[in-house]
């Protein structure tokens, strides 16, 4: 390989093990003695394209905004020998997946503490010299961009400035084809009445709302009600402008009823028969029964959230229910659009044209938001399967063979030794990289795939994806203009990103629906008043699927959703815990923590441990103590204290290297150190059975309530006695939503019941 061009004096100051990381995790590793608000995610590069670029030719020839620790990355991707070391770190993968592998390994007893800090911890870069770096990464891009000129990578990039290609899906320059099944203009005369009485969408986008009830909005003055669905089961429905009125799922749906835009009221039944037929259910109905209900509160444009979305149950369900009501939404604007460009086109010149208001300042109208390349890839097939009217000639999708080829997965990258429970499979299957976004343009019988964003209907993301496009204030170039107009907002598999960085969801609410700094070419007669008046955010609807209720994920459905068609969030509690899948004969004991406030729980909790719980397990005796723990910050807080004291431990997270996670496993077995720290990130990307447990403490209660039956149930390979082996669990009364998924809501009321702190010996039920 040659020489790395432009890495200068301060690359030349990092590590070789630095530069791993940084090609690893695309950003420094953020722990020392500091903690760090930033968590890791994995980059991966992308090709260059326009997504971000406006209908100006100009604009779209510019390259993809990067961010700088990407850039750094990218410059890191040239270092000699990085080839040889990825493929030593893929050996070491396939050879971690044989569990019973790590059992076998005879190495010497090492000092774990020192060998694990140095592959587990960076030293960050100085800041001068971070910039100095990112510089020079920025110019050698530049000086690179000539180069790959002629790179079949970057040759992609013309066909999405071509002339012709854009003209065919400007919702400006085009019609309405009546031959292409939708509403001629005499019908269009006729049901306009119709349409904006019974038509949800034209209820929805028509309603003008008043002065008062913009302020009793942003006054979050709302009143709520309690409904019981059949399917959905308990719903709260809260409103602040609408009387609270009793509405149930209709038990027979008819398509009339469903409003859908051609040629969705054909295919529909044709697409849906095939998950029907896959889950065993009746092929002659148009829906299953929690599809009708969802989507019954969808069609209301009233903002849903559904906390028991499932990978291995429902989730294809629900995937396709919101996919055909973004689809419907997008059908019935851009028709609203270019039924209005033939009349202006057949408006008499001085003609008022303020009849015309149907867009909003930017075209985007659907932001979906999912956590892997292959969610996006069955969302664009779904949508493609849509818009094929049954044997009619299927419709054009540009840049298929692309989107296949970089969305897809490759069967044979999987290694075959692996073995993870089924649920993990679900969620981890195909093409898993969290860094992408891709913009859809949807016009009568064409789909554009990598359309810029500006020229498009749907854009399709993940956190991060968005995140480097958004940027953080200060950078020259950021842009979230895009935002400004989204009328639905559908976050799909939230809880995953309470894995990945919730910090990207953060900041993508807190960007939606702001006016744009530039015009983008729109023109204002055009634009509808709400948009005008920066009302977008009153009329944007929000759909939450989560797999389980987390505070974080209910603060943004209750602090960043204003709809003022009101709000259902489904809240079911759970009858029985995931402490009836453990299948050991264990005593779990809760002991409650109190504390003042939710900001000061963090301190309270870590104090209790250090002097309460700790010096119970300081005992040779009380060996082989594996201690979960849930946030990556109280981690590194815990280990800096056990350096500290000098105690015999070891760890994993999810920052360990291959290798020294295997060490690690072998010496927690071997008894060679007392105390293992665990995190739930690493258990959530890895599933590794841990062997030689004999005592768990749960620093804090797990966020997914099956991780704690999975837990307790690694002791099953040990081969001590049961009655040697303790469970303690760390509590406080902000965790009800925790403490009810792991115990049942009747056991969790009466922990919570009492001030003191409460001892419960809980024996785990056989499965």
């Amino acid at each position: 390989m040659g020489k790395r061009r432009g890495g200068g004096p301060a690359l030349a100051g990092l590590s070789k093990r630095q530069k791993r990381h940084l090609r690893d995790f695309g950003e420094q590793h953020p722990v020392r003695d500091a903690v760090s608000g930033r968590e890791v995610t994995q980059i991966c590069e992308l090709p260059e394209n326009s997504d971000q670029s406006s209908s100006e030719s100009d604009a779209e020839n510019e390259p993809e905004r990067v961010s700088e620790y990407h850039k750094l990355l990218a410059l890191l991707k040239t270092v000699p020998g990085a080839e040889e070391e990825e493929e030593e770190e893929d050996e070491d993968e396939s050879e971690e997946g044989d569990e019973s592998e790590a059992e076998t390994n005879s190495e010497g007893p090492q000092e774990v503490g020192g060998t694990d800090e140095e592959d587990d911890e960076s030293d960050v870069l100085g800041q001068e010299e971070a910039k100095d770096a990112i510089k020079q990464a920025v110019g050698q891009e530049q000086a690179d961009e000539t180069d790959n000129s002629g790179d079949p990578k970057h040759g992609a990039i013309e066909e999405f400035t071509d002339v012709k290609h854009e003209s065919e899906f400007s919702l400006e320059t085009n019609f309405m084809e009546e031959e292409s099944g939708d509403y001629s203009a005499a019908e269009r005369e006729s049901s306009s009445s119709r349409e904006v009485s019974e038509d949800p969408y034209r209820a929805h986008m028509n309603k003008e709302l008043e002065e008062k009830e913009i302020e009793n909005i942003s006054a979050c003055s709302k009143t709520t009600s309690q409904l019981k669905w059949p399917t959905l089961g308990q719903l709260v429905f809260s409103s602040i402008t609408q009387k609270l009125k009793t509405f149930k799922p209709d038990k027979e749906l008819d398509l009339k009823q469903l409003h859908l835009h051609k040629p969705l009221d054909s295919t529909w039944p044709k697409v849906n028969c095939q998950l029907l037929s896959m889950l065993n259910k009746p092929s002659d109905s148009l829906f299953t029964l929690l599809q009708r209900e969802l989507f019954c509160i969808m069609n209301l444009y009233k903002d849903l959230f559904y906390p028991e979305r499932t990978a291995l149950g429902n989730g294809e369900e629900i995937r396709q229910t919101y996919c055909l009501h973004a689809l419907n939404h997008v059908l019935k604007a851009n028709a609203q659009v270019l039924s209005s460009n033939a009349k202006r086109r057949d408006q008499k010149p001085g003609a008022d044209s303020d009849d015309f208001r149907d867009q909003g300042l930017t075209r985007p109208k659907v932001l979906i938001v999912v956590p892997f390349r292959e969610s996006a890839l069955r969302v664009v097939q779904i949508f493609i399967s849509l818009l094929e009217s049954g044997n009619k000639k299927q419709i054009d999708v540009s840049n298929k063979k692309r989107f296949k080829g970089e969305f897809g997965s490759d069967p044979d990258e999987k290694p075959p030794n692996l073995k993870r429970p089924e649920d993990y499979e679900a969620v981890f299957a195909g093409n898993i990289d969290d860094h992408f976004r891709i913009g859809v343009a949807v016009l009568q019988k064409s789909m554009r795939l990598y359309a810029p964003f500006y020229s498009s209907d749907i854009i399709i993301a993940s956190p991060l994806g968005l995140r480097t496009v958004i940027g953080a204030e200060g950078e020259k170039k950021r842009d979230f203009d895009f935002l400004s107009s989204i009328e639905i907002l559908i976050i799909d598999q939230a809880d995953i990103y309470l894995m990945q960085n919730w910090e990207h969801i953060l900041h993508l609410m807190n960007h939606l629906n702001l006016l744009p700094l530039n015009s983008h070419g729109v023109d204002f007669s055009r634009v509808r008043m709400l948009n005008l008046n920066n009302w977008s955010k009153y009329y944007r609807q929000t759909l939450l699927f989560s797999a389980l209720q987390d505070p974080q994920i209910n603060s943004i459905f209750n602090k960043h959703c204003f709809n003022y068609r009101g709000q259902v969030a489904v809240r079911n509690v759970p009858m029985t815990g995931s402490i009836n899948h453990v299948v050991v004969q264990l005593p779990h004991v809760f002991r409650r923590l109190e504390s003042d406030s939710l900001i000061s729980i963090i301190d309270a909790r870590f104090q209790f441990f250090i002097d309460k719980v700790l010096p119970e397990y300081r005992d040779a005796v009380m060996s082989h103590t594996l201690i979960y723990v849930p946030s990556y910050f109280d981690y590194v807080r815990l280990r800096n204290y056990f350096k500290k004291e000098e105690l015999n431990f070891t760890y994993t997270c999810e920052y360990t290297k291959k290798s020294s996670i295997s060490r690690a496993r072998q010496f927690f077995l071997k008894g060679e150190r007392q105390f293992l720290l665990f995190t739930e990130r690493f258990h959530f990307y890895k599933r590794y059975t841990i062997r030689g447990i004999r005592n768990l403490i749960f620093y804090e209660l797990p966020t997914y309530s099956h991780f704690y039956s999975e837990i307790c149930n690694m002791m099953k390979a040990n081969n001590g006695e049961e009655a040697t082996w303790t469970c303690t669990v760390l509590y406080s009364k902000y965790d009800v939503q925790k403490l009810a998924a792991v115990v049942g809501i009747e056991r969790a009321a009466q922990m919570l019941q009492s001030d003191k702190s409460v001892h419960l010996f809980v024996t785990g039920e056989n499965e």
